[in-house]
């Protein structure tokens, strides 16, 4: 869906979603040093993307996409899910 046909709410909750994977992204080190995150701060941004995804699947529900839990990424090769 074009962003700017979102409600303002979705737009917020997908610039959100979108700024903290990319934090979480580049800050990531790489194997075998230390996560600069305590893991407080790694779980309270678990929760916000867990929030974030459930507000965004209720706003969908809302406008009538009933599908909208069942959107997930998949590979290429593998069956399109329902």
């Amino acid at each position: 869906m074009d962003f700017d046909k979102l409600s303002k709410e979705q737009q917020v909750l997908t610039v959100m979603r979108k700024v903290l994977s990319n934090i979480v992204k580049e800050i990531t080190p790489p194997p075998g040093a230390k996560y600069p995150l305590s893991e407080s701060t790694v779980e309270d941004i678990r929760m916000c993307l867990g929030l974030i995804t459930n507000r965004e699947q209720e706003l969908s529900a809302e406008q009538g996409d009933e599908n909208s839990k069942n959107q997930r990424p998949y590979y290429v090769d593998e069956k399109k899910p329902h």
